[in-house]
Order: structure tokens, then sequence, then C-alpha cells
């Protein structure tokens, strides 16, 4: 198992929290990635804005693709492995700005991931899911 994903195992249980990421005290989506980064890498590459839970969606800037290639490596949406970070878009016609990361690929895959209601917890990648998927990213070489 890689470190990613038990790392990752560590949050289930959290709280949501808007724009938190803290074990155990509350994250959102976001905050559950930089959770881990800290976990797995150390410390955080840069220092986030705050943002709204609308955050990008008027000027339909993708923020939070960019941000992820700005500091992980893109993969294949294809054909994600575990540990990888996925990005969803929530609606068709919408910015993506949900994330995962997925624990189990094959024919049973699976993700943890952090929304509102339910906190952090693990799902499958049910097709609904899978045809939100936009981006995987592998976090920096020696993290996985």
């Amino acid at each position: 198992m890689s470190r990613v994903v038990e790392a990752a195992r560590t949050w289930l249980g959290t709280p949501y929290v808007h724009q938190a990421s803290c074990r155990g005290a509350g994250c959102d989506c976001l905050g559950l990635v930089r959770g881990v980064w800290r976990q797995v890498i150390g410390r955080e590459p840069a220092a986030l804005p705050a943002y709204t839970p609308d955050w990008s969606e008027a000027d339909r800037c993708e923020a939070l693709w960019h941000g992820a290639r700005a500091h992980l490596r893109e993969g294949d949406p294809q054909a994600p492995a575990p540990g990888q970070v996925l990005l969803f878009r929530m609606t068709s016609a919408g910015v993506a700005k949900h994330l995962g990361i997925l624990t189990a690929a094959g024919a049973a895959p699976r993700f943890i991931h952090s929304y509102s209601g339910q906190g952090v917890c693990e799902s499958p990648l049910s097709l609904p899911w899978r045809r939100r998927l936009v981006a995987v990213f592998d976090f920096p070489e020696g993290a996985i």
C-alpha cells in the first residue's frame, strides 16, 4: 500500500469544515490533500488564499486544476492508480473543484474524499464519479 493511501486513511471520519486542513478536527477536499501532503512530504509548497464555496465559478477559471499542475505531476485519467489525486467536475458545465485520493483500482475502485454532510469517507469510484473525473495527479517523486 502506498504511503499516500496509508496517510489518507488516517483522515477517515474527520468532519467536513470548509477551508480547514486539520486531521480529526475538520477539512474540506483540498484540506485533505494538503494534510496528506504534509504527512508524506512535509511543508506545503505554497500558502493558500481564502476561497469561497463557489470560487472560480463566476469567471470559469480552473484554479484548482492550475494549482494541481503547479505542484503535482499530471497522470493518465484513463488509468488512475492508488495514491493518485483525483480531480472532478461536480457538474458537466462547472469548473473542476472536487478532489479525492484513489485507494483501490481494478474491478472495485475506491477513493477517499471530504464533502459537506459526510466529512472524510471512502467511497466507491462508481460510474457517476468516473464520469466526473477530469484529471489525475501524482504526488512528487518518492511520496508514493
